[in-house]
This record gives structure tokens, sequence and C-alpha cells, in this order.
């Protein structure tokens, strides 16, 4: 018998099925930071959080004034983890105090990336998440087997290029999918 390695999705969309039931996750497109034998971590990029960048300002550095472009940059609810720890994608030539290389991304964990931002010489692209989505050692691979989620390679244009209520369809189109003509109900052949 052939053991097979498995196939971690790592830069990867997780694109939640018609039938997810999970309010957390229920039509929610993830972006996948890590995924290996430890488990996956990622962050729901089509779920604005009702805060902006202002907001997350008041709280950071509440003495300096806030530009008025703040109050346009939308924080998005990464997952239900840790909601209050704010992360930050980007291209990866910019490096901050705490950013990790995603390959043509990188995620920024530190004040000063949101500072640049603010002060105008931060990443032109750039998204701000905070909380995350995490699965433990196995659980992802379960609930992909369980037909809960699909996955494509992930691709920056739909990270940064588009409104968030078109994020999660154009990722399904990247597959040649309509989620709209699939059924919300689940099953096994």
């Amino acid at each position: 018998m052939k053991s097979t390695a498995p196939s971690y999705l790592k830069h990867h969309f997780l694109i939640a099925m018609p039938h997810m039931a999970d309010p957390n996750f229920a039509q929610a497109l993830i972006y996948l930071i890590e995924h290996g034998p430890q488990g996956a971590m990622g962050l729901v990029i089509n779920r604005p959080s009702g805060l902006n960048l202002a907001d997350v300002l008041e709280q950071l550095r509440p003495e300096e004034p806030i530009a008025p472009a703040c109050h346009e940059l939308t924080v998005y609810s990464g997952g239900p983890v840790q909601s209050d720890r704010g992360f930050v994608l980007h291209p990866s030539e910019e490096q901050f105090q705490a950013t990790l290389a995603l390959g043509e991304l990188g995620m920024s964990t530190s004040q000063d990336v949101l500072f640049a931002i603010a002060d105008g010489h931060g990443p032109q692209q750039h998204f701000i998440a905070l909380g995350y989505a995490g699965w433990d050692a196995g659980q992802l691979e379960a609930e992909l087997a369980d037909n809960a989620w699909l996955s494509c390679p992930a691709d920056p244009r739909i990270l940064f290029e588009l409104p968030a209520e078109q994020r999660l369809q154009a990722a399904a189109a990247s597959l040649g999918i309509d989620l709209r003509l699939l059924s919300s109900q689940v099953g096994h052949a």
C-alpha cells in the first residue's frame, strides 16, 4: 500500500460551502496563513467588523490626531480566536517589527504597521483584521473531508482589489464554481 504525504493548504483560500452551519464561518472566505501537521491558522477576509482604522488608533495612540482617511479604512473580523489581536496582510516587500513572510504576502502583527498606514507611508495594499480562525491538528483535514470547505490558491487581487462582498464569489469563480448554484444540503454518495 502506498503512503501519501498530507497536502497542506498554506497560502490558499478556504471557501465555506453553502451548508456551513457554524455562524463564525457561514459564507466566509479565509486566507490560510499556516497549515501543517500542528494545525492551521487563517483570516476571514470578507467580514467587515464595523470598525475602521480610526477606531483602533483611538485606543493605541489617543493623544495624536487621526487623519480623515483612517475613517475610511475598514477593519475586518478575522475570526473568533483572540478577537482583540490585530493582523495586517500586505505585500511581502514591506517589513515591520513583527512581519512574517508568507511568499508574495507578509503578515505583520506589530503596531508600527498600523501607524505607518495611518501616517501615509505604510503599504498601499493592506488588509487589517482583528482575531483569527484556528484549527487543531487534523481538524481542518476532517472538515475538508466532510465537504465543509472548498480550497483554491490564494489570489492577492481578490484580497486587495475587490470589495469584501465580492471576494467569496470571486474565489469560487476561480474554480469555475458559482456558489449560488450549489445546494445547501450535504451528503455523501
